[in-house]
């Protein structure tokens, strides 16, 4: 994913340079190791995300497609159905790409 600027391998191996009045790098490595898994944990949550997203795109296309022509009294649930799909897209996309493109 090109839109984050790490990935867990980069945080692992990311070596820093020692001071005499340095930081324990014994508790920045544990810190850097709990980052690093909080980090993959967050990358799954986007896959998931992501193909939940692509999933529910695919649903409202095949609904768009198999949508009557003509309008019909049976046509308003369907609508209903489609706007709650649509709805829900939009909450994914707000969690996968951030609250910042919605503002």
């Amino acid at each position: 994913m090109s839109q984050f600027r790490f990935t867990a391998k980069d945080i692992l191996e990311k070596e820093f340079k020692t001071s005499i009045k340095g930081y324990n790098q014994d508790d920045v490595d544990k810190f850097l190791d709990a980052i690093i898994q909080d980090y993959e944990k967050f990358h799954e949550t986007v896959e998931r995300l992501e193909q939940e997203n692509q999933q529910l795109r695919r649903e409202v296309k095949r609904a768009q497609e198999q949508k009557p022509k003509a309008p019909t009294a049976a046509t308003s649930p369907v609508g209903s159905t489609n706007y709650d799909i649509l709805q829900r897209l939009s909450n994914l996309e707000k969690e996968v790409f951030g609250r910042k493109l919605y503002e």
